[in-house]
């Protein structure tokens, strides 16, 4: 099987993960598509095979090799995100794309003009949807380029290797992917999570990042009696996001430039939520934005009552950069790999977060390298052969780069 027959094959499969939910997997049905790749995975070949009950699978491909070098780990995710259906994708081949508009399906258009990534993709083959789902690369491309590079290294034994850990895990969409990976089982002096985006990225700094939930009480009077007794909850709700400046938003920031973005907001006049994101990648800055949060809530309360305004807050995850800088030799060989594959790094911040900051903070340093995929989280995501190609060349060669320590 090549990589796109298994990629193409992976996306049949509803793995859509769900906030909210009280299981691990969110969803039944990513069990669904784990069990597939535990059984794909014993049918290639790979040894020490195993899956938890909560959809968390481990495998090996042995060492090739009699001396002792760094065993080493490739992880990637298989939920998909919520923002579009992952039920019934159509995935589709465009070869030699020519550079213009896709008609993913009748009065639905892919275009250049407005997603201008597809020109650098202009000569491959690239995959898309019927424009209804998304495709799923975020992150069954990453397992199919680790699953294809570890079919590779099994057939070509003249590669030297050491032990290669893969792991697979569910639920990254909704922030708990890393919750459940047990690293001492994985068992791996560092890894690295396929999940980034197109050929060349590499990314080891990344948010840090928590969740405020903010909670108005308000209260209701009939508006005819209104008069110094309502407080109304929703205008207060109101009040309360504007404070936040218009230069802190999503909208308005790029590169490292931190931000609160409003998620969701259900008000009413007795009580109003609001849920919030903050985002930034410098530390006291990060613990600055939380602190600005609780003093709004602080300055509304002195104007409209004490516990008129409550604020939950917690933190979700971290800036890994914390935790690759005192072990930069792992980046050091992913560049090397790339070089000596034809692929230009381009090491940028994550403007958002992986598996691998939670999974570098529970002490297995673990860096994000691209699995090719654009446009993810919605129905014009799609996917070059030839980028799936060369990250599953990045993988191989990474293996035996590392099979040469100690030489």
């Amino acid at each position: 099987m090549n990589i796109t027959e298994r990629f193409i094959n992976y996306t049949k499969f509803d793995t859509q993960s769900a906030e909210g939910s009280d299981t691990v997997p969110s969803t039944a049905k990513q069990l669904i598509f784990a069990k597939y790749l535990k059984e794909e995975l014993v049918a290639e070949g790979l040894k020490d095979v195993e899956m938890d009950e909560m959809g968390y699978i481990y495998a090996t491909l042995p060492s090739n090799i009699k001396k002792e070098v760094p065993t080493i780990g490739f992880i990637s995710h298989y939920d998909t995100a919520l923002d579009a259906s992952g039920a019934n994708i159509k995935a589709r081949i465009i070869k030699n794309y020519d550079g213009g508009d896709i008609e993913l399906s009748p009065g639905i258009i892919s275009s250049p003009k407005k997603f201008p990534e597809l020109l650098e993709h202009k000569g491959e083959d690239i995959i898309v949807t019927d424009g209804t789902t998304l495709l799923g690369a975020d992150d069954k491309a990453g397992i199919a380029e680790i699953v294809q590079a570890m079919c590779y290294l099994r057939d070509h034994d003249e590669i030297k290797h050491g032990d290669i850990r893969v792991a697979f895990n569910p639920d990254e969409e909704i922030g708990m992917g890393a919750h459940h990976f047990d690293v001492e089982r994985f068992g791996c002096q560092w890894a690295y999570t396929m999940d980034g985006g197109d050929i060349g990225n590499l990314e080891y700094e990344n948010f840090n990042a928590a969740a405020a939930k903010v909670t108005i009480k308000g209260v209701s009077v009939h508006t005819g009696y209104a008069k110094g007794k309502m407080i109304n909850a929703s205008r207060l709700a109101c009040e309360f996001n504007g404070y936040i400046p218009d230069t802190d938003i999503p909208e308005t920031t790029e590169g490292y430039e931190g931000f609160y973005h409003l998620t969701n907001m259900e008000t009413r006049c007795e009580q109003a939520l609001l849920s919030y994101i903050i985002r930034d990648h410098d530390r006291k800055k990060f613990e600055e934005r939380k602190d600005f949060i609780e003093s709004i809530a602080k300055r509304m309360n002195e104007k409209y009552g004490e516990g008129t305004v409550v604020v939950e807050l917690r933190d979700q995850y971290y800036n890994m950069k914390e935790k690759i800088d005192p072990n930069m030799y792992v980046i050091d060989i992913v560049l090397k790999a790339m070089q000596e594959t034809g692929v230009t790094p381009k090491v940028e911040p994550i403007r958002g977060g992986t598996d691998g900051a939670q999974l570098s903070f529970k002490g297995l340093p673990c860096p994000n390298i691209f699995a090719g995929g654009v446009n993810f989280h919605g129905p014009y995501e799609f996917v070059s052969i030839q980028v799936m190609e060369k990250a599953m060349q990045v993988i191989t060669k990474i293996c035996e780069i590392t099979g040469t320590f100690n030489d």
